[in-house]
């Protein structure tokens, strides 16, 4: 997939992942998308935990292959002193380390930021957590949802009349993969000027709380509480999911002063531009209900297809709700690289989600799937260390690796 004579933009980075679940891990990949040389670390015997999640084809978990394609796999018996002595090693030789344990466990182990950073000055260290690696909650457990409920970002999320509603995603693990890789390409240039590593440290609650909008200040300047909206649109109305008249749903926004006179065209409903309710943005707000159930009884009227196309001839923003087996089928989805087939050792061919970053001249690629358990134990060790084939059986037989 990549264009002959390019070469990855991070091409000869080495980047060791103790990450697990998804943060971590999606951080890690996109590394590895674009050209990181990137070695997976598990437990010996089990790995990620992610490897026995459900579902599976042919005993590989989905959920793992996701989140780690271009990577190598190496197992370490973390509990083993002289697998935490070959972690330390492998610090030496690596430009990034990425972990998400509960802070404090990589002191435990001996790979605390003060060692590695004393082992390897020019070690980029990432570490994700719930809530930072100090602080009154730093050793409180956290994942996604609880990350959405804590703050307060799930109380954003719903109907009014209806409870707290979880994502339908993991918007706060992705966000923090996202936050992680920025931190690490920041240090990256960093070091390029200066020679020196540090640490990058992004928390699931820093990321949740960047997503409020203006909620934070609404709250402590005006004393306003933000509230669930439902599929209304936040600042601007109408706004909405409509129903139509096949029975599918469509999501149409157009609530600006410079879009609402679009839709009442379409309409045939110019009369509401001089009405009193609806002649500006701040009267439409007033008067959501209004406007919306006046839009609702035309969008109902119509069938999806009808109403797509006369909101795209007046560049109106809408788009019909496609279910997922729409989406994967869609034609231009696989012609725009957003689902591509990665094949597996195991499974064969495995769909997944494409690059979203597009470079011209070093752009992502996907050199291999997913590693089995360990798959890479004796090439990495001989490779970064330089252990030969006693040296590695005696680490075998010891369940060292």
């Amino acid at each position: 997939m990549q264009n002959e004579g390019n070469r990855a933009a991070l091409e000869g980075i080495r980047v060791l992942d103790l990450s697990r679940f998804i943060a971590g891990p999606h951080c890690a990949m996109q590394l590895a998308d674009l050209g990181a040389d990137v070695v997976k670390v598990e437990r010996r015997s089990v790995g990620d935990d992610t490897r026995a999640t459900l579902p599976q084809i042919e005993g590989e978990s989905l959920y793992f292959m996701t989140f780690n394609r271009n990577k190598r796999s190496v197992t370490l018996n973390f509990r083993d002193p002289e697998a935490q002595k070959l972690l330390r090693e492998l610090v030496c030789g690596a430009d990034i380390l990425i972990e998400n344990f509960r802070p404090g466990t990589m002191e435990k182990m001996g790979c605390g930021w003060e060692v590695l950073h004393e082992l390897n000055p020019r070690l980029i260290m990432a570490r994700i957590s719930g809530y930072g690696q100090s602080g009154r909650l730093a050793g409180e457990p956290c994942f996604d949802g609880i990350a959405q409920a804590s703050s307060g970002l799930m109380s954003l999320t719903g109907h009014p009349d209806g409870p707290p509603t979880v994502s339908g995603s993991f918007v706060v693990d992705y966000c923090s993969a996202l936050y992680a890789t920025i931190g690490i390409m920041a240090a990256l240039e960093r070091r390029h000027k200066t020679g020196e590593g540090q640490l990058v440290d992004v928390s699931l609650m820093g990321s949740a709380t960047s997503l409020l909008m203006t909620a934070i200040p609404e709250q402590l300047l005006l004393g306003k509480t933000m509230t669930r909206k439902g599929n209304k649109d936040r600042y601007s109305a109408p706004g909405e999911v409509y129903k139509t008249a096949d029975d599918q749903w469509v999501y149409l926004i157009s609530g600006n002063n410079a879009l609402f006179p679009r839709l009442t065209a379409v309409m045939g409903r110019e009369d509401l531009l001089e009405h009193p309710h609806f002649s500006t943005l701040e009267k439409r707000m007033e008067n959501r209900s209004e406007i919306e159930s006046i839009v609702a009884k035309w969008v109902a009227s119509q069938t999806a297809d009808q109403v797509i196309a006369l909101a795209r001839q007046a560049e109106i923003p809408a788009a019909r709700v496609a279910n997922l087996d729409e989406v994967a089928h869609d034609p231009y989805v696989r012609e725009a690289g957003h689902i591509i087939n990665v094949e597996h050792p195991t499974v064969g061919s495995f769909p997944t989600q494409g690059f979203p970053i597009r470079l011209s001249e070093s752009p992502a690629s996907i050199r291999c799937a997913a590693p089995t358990l360990g798959a890479d134990t004796e090439a990495i060790l001989a490779e970064w260390l330089g252990k030969n084939d006693e040296e590695l059986a005696r680490l075998r037989e010891r369940c060292v690796v």
